[in-house]
């Protein structure tokens, strides 16, 4: 437990850094892309972020459950045979993004060499995810630590730097954004990769047992799979959102640049201050996975239940008072990005959203870690059907529209942390109080 806590610890200050450098990227993104540009931006990350599951393959997941539970003779064999299917399907993934990449017409909007760079990012993804589910799995939380700072410095340095040396169209700004997001997935790739290695080298001096292909595949296509399924929903479907938000504005009176910037105050400004709170959640998750991965696969059911005990209560420690703030202070918050009143409005009224997330996090965490991977996709499906036919119907309303999207927002959060936490509580035997039952199901 003592490991599980200091691996927490070290994520959530590296992540605090972090995230403070993110807030800072988002606040000079907001001022040299402006509403327009910054609506059009964050329009385009979901389908980065589609781009970046794709090419991971849940590969941190999957390796860092078959660390956790199995034994460190096998780890050696394992590796070997997952680098090797994963340098195999990267350049299957590289061919048929070369291939589809010029057909999606999300792209058009964007300037060109956009769809290069995501032909760059699908390589630096895949291998990285090799070390990170390594690491994850061995709790060597340090290296994930500084690797996320990296990635935040090294963005905030060149998007500062370029802007501050060139000027750009809307076109191009928008161009340079994406590509310095891009060179800091380099800088995470060469520090975390390079550290794999060395370790991976050492490890071949040891007693290792050999595993076949066949093994090692079926083992990690067991969770790869379905986790990598449940992120594709999620990518997709936070990739389909904001044009989803745009057209039932549309349906609501708005124009179709009114939209685009109503939606920028919401992802680049709303949602970005109230999900701040959320790296302390993203790093619950990181240790969680393992560490409840291995109490599984013991059968420690106290340790299963004990830990949600401290995790519900470390969440509700940070999540009452973030919220408390952003209610309170919301306008002085939001007037560092926009002097916009809607944007306040906003944040105060998604709270239920940021707070009923920062619950759900870690609890997708435990399902993954308890081998639940099909139930939390269920009811990912269920609750994102909710808020999209809320956010269509309420949204479309000229007397709602934005406030008709956010109480759909809203609605899909609360369901699924709900449908979340009671699924938890059953597999492990404790009832929704947190108060031990003794009916734990294997």
């Amino acid at each position: 437990m003592n490991i599980f806590f200091r691996g927490v610890l070290l994520l959530a200050a590296a992540a605090l850094v972090g995230e403070s450098l993110e807030f800072i990227v988002n606040m000079v993104l907001a001022r040299e892309l402006g509403e327009l540009g910054l609506g059009h931006y964050m329009s385009i990350f979901p389908t980065v972020i589609l781009i970046i599951i794709i090419a991971s393959l849940e590969l941190p997941i999957s390796i860092s459950k078959f660390v956790a539970e199995k034994e460190e003779k096998q780890h050696y064999s394992m590796l070997k045979h997952a680098t090797k299917m994963t340098i195999l399907l990267t350049v299957a993934m590289i061919v048929l993004a070369l291939v589809i990449l010029p057909f999606i017409p999300v792209f058009n909007s964007y300037h060109p060499l956009v769809r290069w760079l995501m032909v760059i990012l699908i390589p630096l993804i895949s291998l990285t995810s090799i070390a990170r589910g390594f690491f994850m799995g061995k709790q060597q939380m340090g290296k994930l630590a500084f690797s996320n700072f990296f990635r935040k410095l090294a963005q905030l340095i060149l998007l500062t730097g370029i802007y501050q040396l060139f000027s750009f169209d809307n076109e191009t700004a928008i161009l340079i954004a994406l590509a310095t997001f891009v060179g800091s997935e380099l800088v995470v790739f060469v520090y975390l990769f390079t550290a794999y290695l060395i370790q991976f080298k050492r490890m071949q001096t040891q007693n290792n047992e050999h595993l076949t292909s066949n093994e090692v595949t079926r083992s990690l296509m067991a969770v790869t799979i379905p986790t990598t399924g449940l992120r594709l929903f999620h990518a997709v479907t936070n990739a389909i959102q904001p044009f989803l938000i745009k057209y039932a504005l549309s349906l609501a009176g708005f124009s179709g640049v009114a939209a685009t910037e109503e939606f920028g105050l919401l992802a680049g400004v709303a949602l970005s201050i109230g999900f701040f709170p959320a790296f302390i959640a993203h790093s619950l998750l990181v240790v969680l996975i393992p560490t409840v991965s291995e109490a599984t696969a013991k059968k420690d059911v106290e340790k299963l239940k004990s830990l949600l005990i401290r995790v519900m209560g470390i969440t509700a420690l940070y999540g009452f008072p973030a919220v408390a703030i952003f209610l309170m202070f919301s306008e002085k918050l939001t007037l560092m990005f926009f002097h916009s009143q809607s944007a306040a409005t906003y944040l105060e009224l998604l709270w239920p959203s940021f707070l009923f997330t920062f619950f759900l996090i870690p609890l997708q965490a435990y399902l993954i870690g308890l081998g639940l991977i099909t139930t939390a996709f269920v009811q990912s499906v269920w609750s994102t059907t909710l808020s999209f036919v809320l956010m269509y119907m309420l949204g479309s309303q000229p007397s709602l529209g934005m406030h008709g999207i956010i109480i759909g927002m809203n609605a899909g959060s609360v369901l699924l942390m709900l449908l979340h936490y009671f699924s938890v509580c059953k597999a492990i035997g404790i009832n929704t109080w947190l108060s031990a039952r003794n009916n734990y199901q294997d």
